[in-house]
């Protein structure tokens, strides 16, 4: 109905659903109907890049991470071996690896599994040895990626979520947030705002 009074078409055999639900009793879902036509239900998808699945597991899309980063890791050999510099090697390791295995960390680096975490660490150091040169590791980015993602939206009044960033009466700290499961712990804004709060004073 949005769509059509907002002269929009929604293409039903291009929208998939997906259903999360963590409930342990077992509930049954009805399909999702628009136009007369039953939309597809699935329990991965891929979002912007991002493979979301129906349990938050990441595993998916850790995969399809490393798969990427390691069919580039060809190239770094070639480089390697038509001796290039240093500085040239790091420079395509950033822009074609590195930036391949942190897309949206700060989205899924919280609950990402030791495992999953550790087959994406592998490229690195692999990576690593090909340049000669040690090379951050992947927590190190999240923490970074994650501290000036939160920092951003503390500071942008605008933002949806500015409002779960609530400074404490001492203009210091912000609001610790409640969760009861170990998934919304690691997620993003109860990770960034404990970030946050253990940023430093002078940042």
């Amino acid at each position: 109905m949005w769509c059509r009074d907002n002269n929009l078409l929604l293409n039903v055999n291009k929208t998939k659903e997906i259903v999360v639900d963590f409930r342990k009793g077992h509930t049954k879902h009805l399909p999702l109907i628009i136009d007369g036509a039953v939309v597809e239900r699935v329990s991965c998808t891929k979002f912007l890049g991002v493979h979301i699945s129906e349990d938050f597991s990441w595993s998916a899309n850790t995969s399809s991470l490393a798969k990427k980063a390691q069919r580039r890791l060809y190239f770094l050999r070639k480089l390697r071996r038509a001796c290039a510099p240093q500085a040239v090697l790091s420079t395509f390791y950033r822009g074609t690896v590195e930036s391949v295995l942190t897309s949206c960390i700060a989205v899924w680096g919280g609950n990402c599994t030791e495992q999953n975490l550790k087959a994406l660490q592998r490229i690195v150091i692999t990576a690593g040895k090909i340049i000669g040169a040690s090379l951050p590791s992947l927590k190190d980015i999240y923490t970074s990626h994650l501290a000036r993602k939160a920092t951003s939206i503390a500071r942008d009044v605008s933002h949806p979520a500015h409002s779960l960033f609530d400074l404490l009466p001492s203009g210091k700290r912000y609001r610790s947030l409640r969760s009861r499961t170990t998934r919304l712990t690691n997620s993003f804004f109860h990770q960034a705002v404990r970030t946050l709060n253990s940023l430093p004073p002078s940042a």
